[in-house]
């Protein structure tokens, strides 16, 4: 199992140099397609019960194209050397940016995208939700931080939970952890439950031995903050990627609440493998 083709998803109207350096070298060394692809929304003639004036709406849509040109020039210039091997695909949209994508993931194994924790942008029309995104793509998303320049990697965290979203992820994740120097896989339990995880992760390691991977199992009591805990293991660990389940309950629950997903999305420097 590999990653035969990739699809970077790159933000309109900002530098994206550091993720397409990292998509270049995970397209290298796995041999792979890489797709470069950007959205975006336009403004609308009918917007908040009024209406707003055509030309307003030409001359946003006139300076998204302008950018979208930018962002395909940076993407072509950043990855020259692969000129043969890469396509684009972009457009500009009234409905929903998630959508766009995932209908573009049809043609990709692995998506990568980042999140910009320190824009101070508000601007919904140029951002993509990226829950909505993980829920509606069908594929593995590599989400890595904007900050992040260049990506080894060696040492991989597993956070597992015995749910469909973990088993997911751990296959998808596959091609990494087949080429990791360390693999990690983290179960969180409160004490009752530690005898029931243990035999879970002696399980996984079984089946990942049988895909050639050798990992290594830690069955830690659950503290009452997961997701707190299994950062605090991945950074023990020196960890350049967790892999995990995303949103194996309710989002509602996440955004009131807070979760291991949630955080996730928020760390400002580990990239995370996140499949639904």
């Amino acid at each position: 199992m590999t990653y035969a083709t990739l699809m970077v998803h790159l933000r309109v109207g900002q530098s994206n140099a550091g993720l397409l350096r990292i998509a270049d070298d995970l397209a290298q060394s796995f041999q792979a397609r890489l797709i470069g692809v950007a959205v975006s929304q336009s403004m609308r003639l009918l917007y908040n019960e009024g209406f707003m004036p055509a030309e307003l709406v030409d001359d946003d849509r006139q300076n998204i194209e302008q950018r979208m040109r930018m962002t395909e020039t940076e993407f072509r210039t950043v990855i020259q050397q692969r000129a043969g091997d890469l396509d684009w695909r972009s457009t500009i949209t009234l409905g929903s940016m998630p959508e766009y994508l995932a209908a573009e993931a049809r043609n990709a194994d692995l998506i990568i995208t980042s999140v910009d924790h320190k824009s101070s942008s508000v601007d919904v029309s140029r951002s993509v939700n990226m829950g909505d995104l993980i829920m509606q793509v069908g594929r593995p998303v590599l989400v890595v931080p904007s900050t992040l320049g260049r990506l080894k990697p060696q040492r991989i965290v597993v956070g597992w939970k015995d749910s469909r979203e973990s088993r997911r992820a751990i296959l998808d994740a596959l091609p990494f952890l087949k080429r990791a120097a360390h693999v990690a896989i983290v179960g969180i339990a409160a004490d009752n439950n530690m005898p029931a995880t243990r035999s879970h992760l002696r399980d996984v390691l079984a089946w990942l031995r049988r895909h050639g991977v050798e990992a290594e199992p830690i069955a830690s009591p659950s503290l009452g903050d997961d997701a707190a805990q299994l950062s605090a293991i991945a950074d023990d660990q020196g960890a350049d990627i967790i892999v995990a389940g995303a949103y194996g309950h309710s989002r509602l629950r996440e955004w009131a609440l807070g979760g291991v997903t949630s955080d996730l999305l928020r760390s400002p420097d580990r990239c995370s493998l996140l499949s639904h």
